[in-house]
């Protein structure tokens, strides 16, 4: 009610109040509890849903990064590599008082392959981790989204059972319901 006396609501409001005030343990009144309960667990899974989806988006982004750095070093061995090649052709065509220097120039560029091509293989396990992660985080999301819908819906038949005073309506409300919450009990395990 406005402060100048002046009330406007829906027909879904005007039912919900009117039932409420003639049969409070009835119909309406287990609805309205039930609907208020509902919509709190129902953000209570939407609110886990958007967490999960905005870790999974940070993880694919450390992927991506991870992947980069990995690409960073096969570069770097690839350079590395085509140092030991020059150097090792140059210690062919030189004479022969220059040929150890390059001899031992292509040995310090192999040995320092070796160490590059293990950070490469680290950064891209680790990509592959945070790739890993981020699946495991979408589908968490996908079942918070799931449970999040069902009690939605939910919430909806139950204004369609307080409109149309059906008991059967108010036993759909009570089974989705129990999915959502089902559902979001698998999120919450992440299964």
């Amino acid at each position: 009610m406005s402060e100048h006396g002046f009330h406007v609501h829906g027909p879904h409001d005007h039912e919900a109040e009117h039932a409420a005030r003639h049969e409070p343990d009835g119909l309406a009144g287990q609805l309205a509890v039930t609907t208020a309960i509902i919509a709190t667990i129902g953000a209570l899974f939407a609110y886990m849903g958007g967490a999960t989806q905005a870790d999974a988006g940070l993880y694919k982004n450390n992927a991506a990064i991870k992947k980069t750095e990995a690409a960073d070093q096969w570069n770097f061995y690839q350079a590395k590599g085509n140092k030991q090649n020059l150097a090792e052709l140059a210690s062919d065509l030189v004479p022969e008082p220059r040929r150890s220097f390059y001899a031992s120039e292509a040995k310090r560029y192999d040995g320092e392959k070796a160490k590059i091509m293990a950070d490469a293989k680290k950064l891209e396990e680790e990509s592959r981790d945070w790739d890993r992660r981020s699946e495991e985080q979408l589908h968490q999301h996908h079942r918070w989204a799931q449970a999040t819908t069902a009690l939605q819906i939910a919430i909806a038949m139950a204004a369609i059972a307080i409109l149309t005073r059906r008991r059967w309506l108010e036993y759909g409300v009570f089974a989705l319901s129990g999915i959502g919450i089902v559902l979001g009990g698998l999120a919450w395990r992440h299964i």
